[in-house]
């Protein structure tokens, strides 16, 4: 056999063997089948979301009014208890005059007090540039006592008990004076008389001879004496007589400020 064929027998001897080899280790070892390949599903698109309009609100009924709620009234206050025992109380038409009662001050008006006892007192008052006041008075019991002071009201009501000296001889009466003017009275009508301060002529007091001298305008003349031969009471009685008799000769707006003698 030639070499080269010896060659050829040889390679396919070995290619023999190389094949029995693959498929003995081919049985041996058969191919594990391809891996599945995972498949992931793409995920649903969402449906689309509807627009939801909102209902509309149902209409509100009108709103009634309400019924205004009366206001309960407000409770009366109580009245102040009634102070024990009397009570006096002094006003003026001009205000701040000093109050004294048996010469007691109780201060200025308007005054209210229960200081003062019941019965019979006497009360003094005054005020700027008027002249005082001095009265008798009676405080109730029980309640309230009011006494009204009229420091700018013209008021006269003097009298005083006198001896009337004639030219012989002499009468007794009573010399009234009031803002209506002089009065003589007397059981002797002849001496007696009625004058208004307008018919006044003369109307002075002569202290030391103790005589008061009254005229009527163009006509007769009197002169009086105390029965008591004293001229205290006289000059007195022509005091508050000549001081109504100029208050009122003035006007009302300037009686008020009448500076005191």
């Amino acid at each position: 056999m030639s070499s080269a064929l010896k060659w050829i027998v040889l390679a396919a001897t070995v290619v023999a063997i190389a094949g029995v080899g693959y498929l003995v280790y081919s049985v041996m070892n058969p191919p594990k089948p391809p891996a599945e390949a995972t498949v992931v599903a793409p995920a649903p698109a969402p449906p689309p979301q509807r627009r939801v309009e909102p209902a509309p609100e149902p209409a509100r009924p009108a709103a009634r009014p309400r019924p205004k709620r009366e206001q309960p009234a407000a409770p009366m206050p109580a009245p102040p208890p009634e102070p024990a025992g009397p009570v006096l109380i002094v006003e003026s038409d001009v205000p701040g005059a000093s109050v004294f009662v048996d010469r007691v001050y109780l201060g200025t008006t308007p005054v209210r007090t229960t200081d003062v006892k019941p019965g019979q007192h006497q009360l003094n008052a005054s005020a700027e540039n008027q002249d005082g006041i001095a009265r008798a008075i009676s405080v109730a019991e029980t309640g309230e006592t009011t006494i009204a002071l009229r420091f700018l009201e013209v008021t006269l009501d003097a009298s005083i008990d006198v001896v009337h000296k004639h030219g012989i001889g002499s009468c007794q009466g009573t010399l009234r004076a009031t803002t209506a003017g002089l009065r003589y009275e007397t059981t002797n009508e002849g001496d007696a008389f009625a004058l208004s301060f307008g018919e006044i002529e003369v109307f002075d007091v002569d202290y030391l001879k103790k005589n008061l001298r009254v005229k009527k305008a163009g006509g007769k003349t009197w002169n009086f004496t105390d029965r008591n031969d004293n001229a205290d009471r006289l000059f007195i009685f022509h005091r508050d007589v000549t001081k109504a008799r100029e208050k009122l000769a003035l006007p009302p707006s300037r009686s008020a400020v009448l500076p005191r003698p």
